[in-house]
C-alpha cells in the first residue's frame, strides 16, 4: 500500500478535504473559460481554420516528443527483459542435474558400491580420488579413513551410475593413486554411518551375549569367527592365550574371549586395519564386562491336547535343570542327540547353554519342570541346529516349535544356512526339518546324516518367544508337528 493510499484510508472510509475539491473546481471553471475563449476565436476570427490546424500539429509534435523523451530516460517500461530479475523456469522431471559428487549427481538408476583403497598419507592424495569418481558422476555417501603410518586405507560408500563397472570404477582410482582396491556391492543398511552403527551393535552386544559374534560380522563384513575355549568339553588341549591387547596378524586378529578362552576372526580377502582392530577389542571387551546375561521373556503356547507349554531362552544358569531333563531322557535319545557315550552327555551341557557360543531355547510345563532344549550355535562361518526332546514329550509338536524358532533366529541373524547333524535312524528330527519347507542337502559321512536347510532360498517367519503371546501349535502343518 502507497503512502497515499494510507493517507486517504481511515478505519475503511477514504477521507475528504475541502481545500482539494475547492482547487478542483476552480481548475474546472478556469478550462471552460480558456476553451470557451478558444473556441470564440477560431468561430469568428478570419484565421480561425489555420489557426486549429496548427494546434493540432503542435499537438502532435509534443505527444512525439514526450514519447521519445520517455524511452530516452528509461520512465518507460522495457520492452525486452532486462535480467535483473530472474524469469520462470520450467520445472525439470525426474531428477535435478547437480555437480558432481553432490547428492543429486547421479541420473537415473544407480548402483551402491563399498570401495577400499590405500593411498599415500599426504596432501591432495584424497582429492585425487575425490576428483576421479567425480569424473565418473559418483556421488560419495560417506567415507572413512584408517591411517597406516606412511599409508591411509580409504573407505567410500559410493553411489554411481548403474552403467559404471566395477572395473570401470577401479581403473579410475588406480590412475589417481589408489592400490589394492576392493570393491563390492553395497545394500541400504551401509547407508548408516558409521558411529551409529557401532552404537547399535554396542548395544545389541550389552543386550544379549549371544549377539557378540554377529555384532563382530557386521562390524567387519564377510568374516569367520571361532570362539576356542580355554578348557573344552572332552578333555582336549585348551586354546593358547593371547595378551589382554590381543593380537593383530594382517587378516587375522585373536582376542582374548570373555571366558578365557581365545576368539579368532579372520577374514582373508582384506586385512584387517588398526582402526577395526580397535573397534572389535572395543566390542569384546564391552561383553566381558557385562558377564553372561540372556534376555528375558516367553510365549505360552497350546498343545493339541490342551496342555500349555512355554518357550523361553536358557542359559547357564539352567544347568540343573538340564541335567534333570538328562536323567529322564533314555539312552537312545541321548544317543541319538550327542553321537557319543551317554555318560559323557553331561560334560556339553555348560558350553551349549553359554549364550556365548550361541542361542538356547527351552520348552518347561507350567510347573516349571524343562521338557526340551533348542541350540543355535555359532560355528565359525556355519551355524548349527540341536534338539533334545524329553521321551515322554516327543511326537507332540514341541521338538517342531523350537526348531521353527531357531531358523527363524538364524534368518534374522543373516545366516545363509543352518545344518543338523543327526542319525538317519532319527526320523523325528529328519521330519522335523522337512517340515521348514525349504531345501535341504543331505549328506552321510560314516552312519552320520547332516541335514543343510539353505535360507537364502525362502524366509522363514521369525517366532521368537518373546511377544507373550498365546497360540495352538495346531496352526502349523502337521508334518512340522511331528517331532
Amino acid at each position: 500500500m502507497t503512502r497515499e493510499m494510507v493517507k486517504r484510508t481511515r478505519h475503511g472510509r477514504p477521507v475528504h478535504h475541502w481545500r482539494r475539491d475547492a482547487v478542483e473546481l476552480a481548475a474546472m471553471f478556469t478550462a471552460v473559460a480558456v476553451a470557451d475563449a478558444v473556441a470564440n476565436l477560431i468561430g469568428h476570427g478570419p484565421d480561425g481554420p489555420v489557426l486549429l490546424v496548427v494546434s493540432a500539429l503542435v499537438l502532435a509534435a509534443t505527444a512525439a516528443f514526450h514519447i521519445w523523451w520517455s524511452r530516452r530516460h528509461g520512465h518507460a517500461p522495457p520492452t525486452s527483459d532486462t535480467g535483473a530479475r530472474p524469469g520462470f523456469t520450467e520445472p525439470q522431471a525426474g531428477p535435478r542435474r547437480g555437480v558432481p559428487g553432490s547428492a543429486d549427481a547421479v541420473i537415473g538408476d544407480s548402483t551402491l558400491w563399498r570401495m577400499r583403497t590405500t593411498v599415500r598419507d599426504a596432501p591432495g592424495s584424497l582429492a585425487a580420488l575425490c576428483t576421479a569418481l567425480a569424473g565418473h558422476r559418483v556421488d560419495i555417501l560417506s567415507l572413512q579413513a584408517h591411517p597406516l603410518g606412511d599409508t591411509a586405507v580409504d573407505e567410500f560408500l559410493l553411489r554411481a551410475p548403474s552403467t559404471l563397472t566395477a572395473a570401470e570404477l577401479t581403473r579410475a582410482i588406480a590412475l589417481a593413486g589408489g592400490t589394492g582396491t576392493w570393491i563390492e556391492r553395497a545394500d541400504a543398511h551401509d547407508l548408516v554411518d558409521a558411529p551409529t552403527r557401532v552404537l547399535g551393535l554396542a548395544t545389541r552386544t550389552a543386550l544379549d551375549t549371544a549377539e557378540l559374534p554377529l555384532a563382530l560380522r557386521q562390524l567387519l563384513g564377510r568374516c569367520t569367527i571361532r570362539s576356542l575355549p580355554a578348557s573344552p568339553a572332552g578333555g582336549a588341549r585348551g586354546a593358547d592365550g593371547v595378551p589382554v591387547e590381543g593380537v593383530l596378524e594382517d587378516t587375522v586378529m585373536r582376542l582374548r574371549a570373555p571366558e578365557g578362552g581365545v576368539l579368532t576372526v579372520e577374514r582373508p580377502y582384506l586385512p584387517f586395519t588398526p582402526t577395526e582392530f580397535a573397534r572389535a577389542r572395543a566390542l569384546v571387551e564391552l561383553d566381558a564386562r557385562l558377564g553372561p546375561r540372556v534376555p528375558k521373556g516367553e510365549d505360552v503356547l497350546t498343545l493339541p491336547e490342551g496342555n500349555p507349554i512355554t518357550v523361553r531362552r536358557a542359559g547357564t544358569g539352567d544347568l540343573r535343570a538340564a541335567k534333570a531333563m538328562h536323567e529322564r531322557c533314555s539312552a537312545r535319545t541321548l544317543s541319538l542327540r550327542y553321537h557319543g557315550p551317554v555318560g559323557d552327555a553331561d560334560r556339553y551341557l555348560n558350553h551349549l547353554l553359554s549364550p556365548r557360543f550361541g542361542r538356547t531355547l527351552a520348552a518347561q510345563t507350567a510347573s516349571g519342570r524343562m521338557v526340551a532344549l533348542g541350540h543355535l550355535l555359532w560355528d565359525g562361518d556355519e551355524t548349527e541346529v540341536a534338539l533334545l526332546v524329553e521321551d515322554e514329550w516327543q511326537r507332540r509338536g514341541v521338538g517342531a516349535e523350537l526348531l521353527g524358532r531357531l531358523v527363524g533366529m538364524a534368518v534374522e541373524a543373516g545366516c545363509e544356512s543352518v545344518y543338523a547333524v543327526t542319525q538317519a535312524s532319527n526320523t523325528g528330527m529328519v521330519a522335523a526339518m522337512r517340515g521348514l519347507g525349504l531345501p535341504l542337502d543331505y549328506q552321510i559321512e560314516e552312519g552320520t546324516l547332516v541335514i543343510t536347510a539353505r535360507l537364502d532360498a525362502a524366509r522363514v517367519g521369525s517366532r521368537l518367544p518373546y511377544d507373550g503371546q498365546r497360540r495352538s501349535v495346531e496352526q502349523y502343518d502337521e508334518s512340522a508337528v511331528r517331532d
